[in-house]
């Protein structure tokens, strides 16, 4: 990592011991940037727009409440499961989403979430329907640290698999596996001739990514110890999108980045006026997006981009520049 890299993740650590009054809000923050990188991986690295998402997010949470309600209420072995879950999910749909484009795959994706919130408001017995999954109980972490109501071991346990997922999706990305996708990207119809099947790389990305927010959901379940229906709502999947956007879509930052934004906005506009907070808050997305294309990664790109070519410009100028030469030897030594 760049001393940058290294800086923003010490911002989360410092919170902890700067605001534990805020862990919990905190924990919802890196659940929810977990849940826009994993969108970041099919949206931004591979132009695969959904509005569905929250059904592998959803299917996660269900799959460790699930098993902590019936007596495995162990978490590691708990999210890898919900994990494994929505990865089988993400690959059975896979197939519906690479046979269309834009248009098509978004609504797809829709009507997947869709059907699958219907099927758990159906579901009363298992899932609890529109009053949600209670009865989660977790056991301790490692056998040793108990989830409490202070949200200290939730927080440093959502912190730990965050950063673990991160690492995953950046080693993903630049990986020849990630520049195929930036290939598919940029020009899809020519990536067959170099050998690339187009359809296998969306399909595996679109399993990682299933997968990735399966993690977010069963860090959800565990650590709030509830599964609302809204998990599979359209609502979420939405908002996940909403906070990609702001953040910036293909920098893999600008998932964690949006959806601290957008949380911290939505929860101090709302204990300013309780009534008129969303007014606010689309006001302050609409001016974030007119005069931030691309996303706060966006601008912070073009801004450095900007310095970049201003010092090399400079560096030219003085060595052009009389002043910036030698003087002559005379053809002396």
């Amino acid at each position: 990592m760049v001393w940058a890299e290294v800086l923003f993740w010490l911002v989360p650590v410092a919170a902890f011991f700067l605001f534990p009054g805020y862990r919990t809000l905190g924990g919802q923050i890196l659940i929810a940037g977990l849940f826009a990188l994993s969108l970041d991986l099919i949206l931004g690295y591979a132009r695969i727009v959904s509005l569905g998402h929250a059904a592998f997010f959803g299917l996660g949470a269900y799959t460790a409440g699930l098993l902590a309600k019936h007596g495995w209420g162990e978490p590691i072995s708990g999210l890898i499961a919900a994990a494994a879950v929505a990865a089988v999910a993400g690959l059975i749909t896979s197939a519906l989403i690479v046979r269309g484009k834009d248009l098509t795959r978004l609504i797809v994706t829709l009507g997947i979430g869709l059907m699958l919130y219907e099927a758990a408001n159906r579901l009363h017995d298992v899932t609890g329907g529109v009053d949600g999954l209670s009865g989660v109980e977790m056991k301790p972490l490692l056998g040793r640290f108990e989830f409490g109501f202070d949200g200290t071991t939730a927080y440093v346990y959502i912190l730990v698999v965050v950063l673990l997922m991160f690492l995953l999706a950046r080693r993903i990305v630049r990986s020849p596996f990630g520049l195929s996708l930036k290939g598919i990207r940029e020009g899809e119809k020519r990536m067959p001739a170099i050998g690339v099947s187009v359809a296998g790389r969306l399909a595996a990305v679109y399993t990682v990514s299933a997968a990735l927010a399966g993690v977010a959901g069963g860090l959800l379940a565990q650590t709030t110890q509830f599964v609302g229906i809204d998990v599979l709502s359209f609502t979420r999947s939405a908002e996940i999108l909403i906070m990609l956007v702001v953040g910036g879509a293909g920098y893999l930052y600008g998932g964690l980045i949006g959806a601290a934004i957008f949380m911290v906005l939505q929860d101090q506009l709302s204990n300013l006026s309780a009534v008129y907070w969303q007014f606010w808050l689309g006001l302050l997305l609409v001016c974030l997006v007119l005069f931030a294309r691309g996303g706060v990664m966006g601008a912070l790109t073009r801004v450095r981009s900007r310095n970049d070519r201003s010092k090399a410009m400079t560096t030219a100028t003085q060595t052009a520049s009389p002043q910036g030469r030698r003087p002559s030897s005379g053809g002396r030594p």
